[in-house]
């Protein structure tokens, strides 16, 4: 500062200080506060760039794997049913996978596991069939279905022993289907059994009453509509609807002492619908012993090469499968804007 811009106040004259000397002699100080909300802005606006950067590599790279995984069922697809119909000449054990719900719009159907089936005892290397067992359940028609086909074509090749391996779960249906084999194994913490019918429903007739609901439902038979969920069942419907299930259940308790015969422990217990653990299962009869899949392989048939004839899924099928897994987990990704 030059002498010309400071001079030395006279003594008892009054001093004005006008801002622009203020500025000039103390530079501004920004008040913390201020700064500190600039800087939480600043990283704020730093961080969803780079959330939104990564998150549109993420999906990238998704989309690659999804059409990676494309191109090679493209590729394998025809190879792998080509290998089905005619596939290894050696010795081998067959297996067939039971896995999930039985049902028909399920991976394991009738129509599906019966073709697996039949391509295992159509195969000249098959020494022995392994169905390979891990489901809860499901329709009584497809597992009836399964069943006989397993019981026929045991009759028509008795060379080739079926055994069935229950991995964490075999009940209900998928113990019908079991059932059909010449021994069942499974694993001691296994759960095993369920031996019964089960329908279950809801009754909201007083429901839509108290809401003042009408309900309008048109039918040319007395009893075409006893299962509906708004109407009222008469005690001779739930009567008629107990024994349908009972012969269902009668249907399924034949069936197990067919497969099983003098092994199944006589108790009423065994065909209440109850389910047991594996270790608990061997001493009612309901399985043979604890064992694996490559266990029953090695130990029962001597073979330990496996080949897979489950049938898979059509292209369009795994497509759309792995296409809404992928649609799933966009959705589900926590988002910040």
């Amino acid at each position: 500062m030059s002498q010309s811009d400071w001079n030395e106040p006279e003594k008892g004259q009054k001093t004005e200080v006008t801002a622009e000397v203020m500025q000039k002699v103390s530079p501004t100080v920004e008040d913390p506060a201020i700064q500190q909300n600039k800087l939480m802005q600043t990283w704020l606006m730093e961080t969803l760039k780079e959330q939104r950067r990564g998150r549109r590599w993420k999906l990238f790279f998704r989309f690659v794997r999804l059409a990676v995984v494309l191109v090679a069922m493209a590729i394998f697809w025809r190879s792998a049913h080509q290998i089905s119909g005619d596939i290894e000449t050696g010795d081998h054990v067959a297996i067939v996978n039971v896995l999930g719900q039985i049902g028909e719009e399920q991976e394991a159907n009738a129509d599906s596991l019966i073709r697996g089936i039949r391509a295992a005892f159509d195969n000249s290397g098959t020494r022995a069939l392994i169905l390979n067992i891990n489901s809860p359940g499901g329709s009584p028609v497809h597992s009836g279905q399964v069943y006989d086909e397993l019981v026929r074509l045991r009759h028509e090749n008795p060379d080739v022993p079926v055994y069935a391996v229950i991995r964490d779960m075999g009940a209900s249906g998928a113990y019908y289907i079991a059932a059909g084999a010449d021994e069942i194994y499974a694993n001691r913490a296994s759960l095993v059994g369920s031996i019964g019918v089960v329908s279950a429903g809801f009754g909201f007739g007083g429901l839509i009453d108290k809401l003042g609901v009408e309900r309008r439902v048109f039918t040319a038979g007395d009893n075409k509509a006893f299962l509906d969920p708004f109407t009222t069942m008469s005690d001779q419907q739930a009567q008629f609807w107990q024994s349908v299930l009972n012969e269902t259940h009668q249907q399924f308790i034949k069936a197990v002492k067919d497969g099983r015969g003098d092994r199944l422990a006589d108790q009423d217990e065994v065909f209440s619908g109850l389910v047991w653990s594996g270790e608990q299962a061997v001493g009612l009869g309901l399985i043979d012993g604890l064992a694996s899949v490559r266990q029953v392989a090695e130990s029962k048939v001597g073979v330990s090469r496996l080949v897979d004839f489950t049938p898979e899924l059509s292209p369009w099928k795994q497509i759309s499968r792995e296409m809404g897994v992928q649609i799933k987990a966009l959705l589900s990704e926590q988002k910040l804007y």
